[in-house]
């Protein structure tokens, strides 16, 4: 590679631009029925309900109740609750009441204005627990109150996800960073990995929420490309760590890949150049032939109808193609490249490493040699 220094910049802006909107992606769920197909009888069933029947939609809130339902001070609070509910934007005046057969639990619904997977009902459940529910039962003795229902069921979801996201990025980097550095003896080829590969999942993220979330270029797959992609107000709550775990694992293998061919080139001609341009001419026509039919399979479930599909196939796709085009044949070749013989430090106090080999071992047993045999010779009396 002639100019490491130009195609290393120019790789990562282009990675860098698409990454930075992931700052911009909003987590909730296009699997409302309002983000379906305008041809689905399912889509068409629910704006009927919601224009002529108010309040009459499914999958309401379940407020349970429990404990010494029948005091006064029970009743009264249960009153509260249905009067606050009816004044909140996000729920219809309509609540119901039921009591259970042994009179000891009620379950209170409340159906939303609009639809509950939108994050106006999340912010209703949120308001439910945080205030509403308080300030009703606060004051009420031996009764506990549980909120419930698909709508609740989501949105603790979404919490837990934001919650333990960066958990999970910790323990796969930290796991990734131990491992490349007992497999290649250098802790800088780690580092360098992690960053790279982190670049290309950012701006699979990216990619995502500009296409998705904010219709950049949507017309042009819909119309010159024959896909059917809509546009959302949030994307799958789950499919940033569903991108981060399945493209980290595909990229890493990548990489193992590309750095055995670079190393083992290293350890007998000791010419990093040489090294480089070595593993990049021996693996890129299979990491090519591998991500063009990667690419491919996921292109097919991004030209499903349905928006999670959409987003998911998306994401693959462009984060394999990203990955095996400017990540593996671009980024990695210039930074070795520019790097030098510093790709394989590894500090004196970690010596003590074993050394891995992730292709076995070559046999070195020496090779039995057998005696050579004697001439048979032909005996002159035959």
């Amino acid at each position: 590679m002639a100019r490491p220094v130009v195609f290393l910049v120019a790789g990562v802006l282009i990675l860098g631009t698409l990454g930075s909107f992931y700052f911009q992606l909003h987590r909730g769920t296009s699997q409302n029925v309002s983000q379906l197909p305008d041809d689905f009888e399912s889509k068409l069933a629910f704006i009927t309900l919601q224009q002529e029947f108010a309040g009459g939609t499914t999958d309401p809130v379940q407020i349970v109740i429990s404990g010494d339902v029948a005091s006064p001070q029970a009743q009264a609070a249960v009153a509260e609750l249905q009067q606050a509910v009816a004044q909140n934007p996000a729920f219809a005046e309509q609540t119901t009441v039921q009591p259970s057969e042994d009179g000891r639990v009620l379950l209170v619904q409340a159906f939303f204005r609009g639809d509950p997977s939108s994050d106006a009902s999340f912010k209703g459940v949120r308001d439910l627990r945080a205030e509403i529910v308080p300030a009703a039962f606060g004051q009420v003795d031996n009764v506990e109150v549980a909120v419930g229902g698909n709508t609740a069921f989501f949105t603790d979801f979404l919490d837990v996800a934001n919650r333990y996201q960066w958990i999970v990025l910790a323990f796969v980097l930290g796991l990734s960073f131990v491992l490349l550095t007992v497999v290649f003896r250098s802790i800088v080829v780690p580092i360098k990995a992690i960053i790279l590969n982190l670049l290309s999942v950012a701006a699979a993220y990216g990619a995502v929420t500009l296409v998705f979330q904010k219709g950049v270029g949507i017309s042009i797959f819909n119309d010159i490309l024959q896909f059917q992609f809509v546009r959302v107000e949030a994307i799958e709550a789950w499919l940033p760590l569903f991108l981060f775990s399945v493209l980290f694992g595909l990229s890493m293998d990548y990489e193992v890949f590309l750095l055995t061919r670079i190393r083992e080139e290293y350890d007998r001609s000791h010419d990093n150049t040489e090294a480089v341009a070595y593993g990049l001419r021996t693996t890129a026509g299979i990491i090519t032939g591998a991500a063009i039919i990667m690419v491919a399979v996921f292109t097919a479930f991004a030209s499903g109808r349905l928006g999670p599909l959409q987003q998911m196939g998306f994401g693959l796709a462009v984060a394999v193609f990203l990955d095996a085009t400017i990540v593996r044949t671009i980024l990695v070749p210039s930074t070795m490249r520019l790097l030098g013989d510093r790709n394989w430090y590894l500090p004196r106090w970690l010596e003590w490493l074993p050394q891995l080999n992730v292709e076995g071992h070559e046999d070195t047993q020496e090779p039995v040699t057998l005696p050579e045999a004697e001439p048979v010779g032909v005996r002159e009396d035959a």
